[in-house]
């Protein structure tokens, strides 16, 4: 098999980035686009000295798993990984994914407790992330290529709740009407970079936040007035936030306030959140509650100090607070980002919440500070991002906290899978571990683990 060779090729496995596997004369090829049980005509575009890869040209054979697509950005856009595939497929690569990490790189075979599924596949997302860019015919919004920083046009994205659609054509209408420019990447030139936006499922609320390649936002008066005109009540925050960094990071340090609130507010498990602009949120709110309540399920009654060094606002302590019971016990959370900070104390106080703590500080810095004041925790809760926990920190945790009981949720198999080897190399044993599909059609997942000492 060489470069530009059209070959036959049966699909035999899923990547867990939803990258279609066959064997020809064997020699692994991915082939996107395609699902297992598919026969397929693909054209060699790399042929490396253990795998190739193939460009689909042609389904001879479809599978019984694949569905018609949906969208047109599908393929382009780098946000779906299995718009072709049916859910109940999917959910089960998602499951063999997370536990094939577990074996391969944590050396764990245990295997994963059923995945549970989102309750909702289509419009659950709460947060978008638009880039802006230009072409002939004026500003442009949309999602990035994969592995690039090329905005693919997406009006209308089914993760996405309507109202998201409804506020970027006004905000492109906005732009139109008074000739605002696109950020070039490039030239570093022009003012619009970003438009993100939040939504309170519960509450109704919508945020709005346009990220500007200057130190003010043109026009705001006006923008207001179209945003508040045509979204009503639904408009509780309009801000802009001043990037003029050379940078791949979407928010710049500084956010100005419009109109509103510099926050909106949801709920999960019957606790109500104030959610600012930058604070870490899960984007799958219906989903978020099973995930909770999947880990509010390990603690038991003499579990009485909970210590998160990830809490973020709050969301993952208060809510097992309020599901466990919060008499006779206390929540100690830390987190680096400030404004997160201030709205887990303030979800705290409007909760009623009594015996809670938030530290502002890197997870390891504030692991350290609490391990000088002699806190025992009975549990640990820990929800990193996608890099996962540093090597320190799960030290600190095993050796000076000693918990009877680790909590791990995680966004990322990889990182579980080697977190989960040096837990074990520490005095914790993997007792079980649930994946959650918290992002339907994306190639992510989340899993909920439960570590004894």
């Amino acid at each position: 098999m060489k470069k530009n060779d059209d070959i036959i090729l049966e699909i035999t496995a899923l990547s867990g980035q939803g990258v279609g596997i066959g064997r020809y004369e064997g020699m692994a090829v991915f082939v996107e686009g395609t699902a297992v049980g598919d026969t397929v005509k693909a054209h060699i575009i790399k042929v490396k000295s253990k795998y190739s890869v193939g460009k689909l040209l042609e389904i001879i054979t479809p599978s019984e798993s694949r569905k018609e697509v949906d969208c047109p950005a599908f393929s382009k856009c780098g946000g779906c990984a299995f718009r072709h595939i049916k859910y109940s497929e999917e959910l089960n690569i998602k499951k063999q994914g997370v536990y094939d990490a577990m074996k391969r790189i944590g050396s764990i075979d245990l295997k994963p407790l059923d995945i549970t599924p989102s309750p909702s596949v289509t419009e659950y997302r709460n947060k978008a992330q638009y880039p802006i860019s230009v072409d002939e015919n004026g500003i442009f919004y949309g999602f990035y290529a994969k592995h690039s920083h090329r905005v693919v046009k997406s009006e209308c994205c089914l993760l996405q709740p309507p109202i998201f659609e409804k506020t970027m054509k006004l905000i492109k209408q906005w732009a139109d009407q008074n000739k605002i420019t696109a950020y070039d990447e490039v030239s570093g030139k022009g003012i619009l970079r970003h438009v993100l936006l939040r939504y309170g499922e519960k509450s109704g609320e919508l945020m709005v936040v346009v990220v500007v390649n200057s130190n003010t936002l043109p026009f705001a008066e006006s923008l207001e007035t179209i945003l508040k005109g045509e979204l009503g009540e639904a408009l509780a925050s309009l801000q802009y936030n001043i990037n003029k960094e050379d940078t791949n990071v979407i928010l710049g340090e500084k956010t100005v306030l419009v109109y509103g609130n510099d926050y909106i507010t949801d709920e999960i498990c019957g606790v109500s959140f104030k959610i600012s602009a930058a604070s870490f949120y899960q984007v799958n709110r219906a989903a978020a509650e099973l995930l909770y309540k999947k880990a509010a399920a390990f603690i038991e009654d003499d579990d009485k100090i909970i210590m998160d060094l990830f809490c973020g606002i709050g969301t993952i302590g208060l809510s097992i607070l309020n599901l466990c019971g919060r008499e006779n016990r206390s929540l100690i959370g830390v987190e680096i980002v400030p404004s997160a900070i201030e709205n887990a104390k303030q979800n705290a106080l409007i909760g009623g919440f009594q015996n809670t703590e938030f530290i502002l500080g890197d997870a390891t810095l504030g692991a350290e500070q609490l391990r000088g004041r002699n806190i025992t925790p009975d549990v640990v809760i820990v929800d990193p991002p996608r890099k996962g926990c540093d090597e320190k920190l799960l030290e600190i945790i095993a050796d000076d906290f000693a918990p009877k009981k680790l909590i791990y949720i995680s966004c990322d198999p990889a990182t579980l899978a080697r977190d989960s080897k040096i837990l074990s190399e520490n005095g914790y044993k993997l007792q079980q571990y649930s994946p959650v599909d918290l992002f339907p059609s994306t190639a992510h997942v989340e899993t909920v683990a439960l570590f004894l000492r």
